[in-house]
């Protein structure tokens, strides 16, 4: 047998998009592993490559295309996937599985292999099959019980669920990913206490929807570990921070939408089993805007809400995401929004201009606003928004806290990268670790340390471990 008969054949892989597209990635790279394929960090060293695509908005679009075209210039031996490969030409949703000849990917780039819209693995793995055969049969083990994951190993996502029922006019991801589909409870336990087992010391729980887990089952009954347990976020939340809790390890929620039913996970957060950490995607605050928007809560019921949750639990923090410049938005509108953002200390907010992407219902309402105004009024949110977290990062000087360390160089001896409860990975700002004091102090990535806050750099913390 010949050395090229025996080298494993290699797969280049590119995830592009939201953390949701990731675990798309981690799925069929986990399968990839099973099956004997390897990964190459190059387009040149890879028989074939992998892009999963994001299709959101139009620079994820030109960035997807882009990415896509440098992969066929080097290697030649494409395969596309994600919520790109759903998209045809007029911006509708292609039903064919990427074989349309009004395919968006395939009319820009006809020379790939195939294309599949978005939580395709067994599809993906099907056109690696047909192209690059695989050395042998499937061994599971040798890839670890949870996976092979994108992440750092200390921190991983956890995804519920699949697409949405909501159809907010801004929005072109349920005509991608479908409406809501709800992992089973038992499913999603059994991979969170092997992540947990695995040494991940932070869990981000991730959906389109997450407050809405369950609802497509009618929240049914379903098993782990011999237990009854409802599908359901409340059921969920504390049931992971059951599990989280012998190592010691957090829980971090993600787009959670406020119905009344987040109501009841906010005493766990007080109670310390998850972190006291809301990602909260609201979008506006203006009743008429959100009515344009066609999102599933006002902006009144919104303050009303957030000031209940911060009684029960002042320690929380709250991140969210906003649109300035959406179609029809007048100045007082706008405004509004900024009273909001001042009334309600939103911890850490992320604010887009409207985008008018191919296919979204918004694009239809009367009032496009000039995009120069859009990015004005965008510019004025983040001023806003940036004082209102300013002054919440000042009112932590001289606290202690604890750390999440990412980066630590030499054990630390220069310092480090660590993140507190209050700051998710790549979205949020990070904490600053200055040299340890004692000489027999090291910081260790992936593991938490104390630390007094000493400084505020701009939207990061800087602090002495203890």
């Amino acid at each position: 047998m010949t050395a090229a008969t025996t080298q494993a054949p290699k797969v280049g892989f590119v995830s592009l998009g939201c953390p949701k597209a990731l675990t798309d990635s981690e799925l069929i790279l986990t399968q990839l592993c099973a099956e004997g394929y390897e990964t190459s960090k190059t387009y040149a060293g890879a028989d074939l490559v992998i892009v999963n695509t994001c299709g959101f908005i139009d620079d994820a679009v030109r960035e997807s295309l882009d990415t896509i075209g440098e992969a066929l210039a080097t290697n030649g031996k494409v395969i596309v996937t994600g919520c790109l490969g759903s998209k045809t030409v007029d911006g509708g949703v292609d039903k064919s599985g990427g074989t349309s000849e009004h395919n968006l990917v395939r009319k820009m780039h006809p020379s790939v292999l195939a294309v599949t819209g978005p939580h395709a693995t067994q599809e993906v793995m099907d056109a690696v099959h047909l192209h690059l055969p695989k050395r042998h049969d499937p061994f599971v083990d040798l890839t670890p019980s949870y996976g092979i994951k994108l992440t750092p190993k200390h921190y991983a996502y956890l995804k519920i669920s699949e697409g949405c029922n909501h159809r907010c006019t801004f929005c072109i991801i349920p005509s991608m990913r479908g409406d809501l589909v709800s992992r089973p409870i038992g499913e999603v336990l059994s991979e969170a206490e092997a992540l947990f087992a695995g040494g991940v010391k932070e869990l981000l729980v991730i959906s389109q929807d997450t407050s809405a887990y369950g609802v497509d089952v009618k929240y049914r009954t379903g098993f782990h570990a011999g237990r009854p347990i409802k599908t359901r976020m409340l059921e969920l939340v504390a049931e992971l921070g059951v599990l989280a809790k012998p190592y010691g390890a957090w829980v971090r929620l993600h787009y959670v939408y406020p119905y009344p039913s987040v109501d009841a996970v906010v005493p766990l957060m007080a109670e310390g089993l998850v972190l006291p950490y809301l990602d909260v995607p609201l979008q506006h605050s203006h009743p008429d805007v959100l009515r344009r928007m066609k999102r599933p809560a006002s902006g009144e019921r919104n303050l009303e809400r957030i000031a209940a949750w911060r009684a029960i639990c002042p320690e929380m923090v709250i991140r969210s995401t906003f649109i300035a410049g959406f179609p029809g938005e007048t100045e007082e509108e706008f405004e509004h929004l900024l009273d909001f953002m001042r009334e309600a200390k939103i911890d850490r907010a992320g604010c887009f201009a409207y985008s008018d992407v191919t296919g979204a219902e918004a694009n239809k309402l009367a009032g496009m606003l000039p995009i120069e105004l859009r990015e004005e009024r965008r510019a004025r949110f983040m001023a806003v928004a940036e004082a209102v977290s300013s002054q919440k990062l000042h009112s932590r000087m001289g606290a202690t806290m604890q750390v999440l360390i990412d980066s630590a160089p030499a054990l630390g001896r220069k310092g480090g990268v660590g993140r507190s409860y209050a700051d998710a990975p790549e979205i949020d700002g990070v904490v600053k670790l200055l040299p340890p004091e004692k000489i027999s102090k090291q910081l260790k990535v992936g593991d938490f340390t104390r630390a007094r806050i000493v400084g505020v750099d701009g939207h990061d913390l800087i602090a002495a471990p203890i």
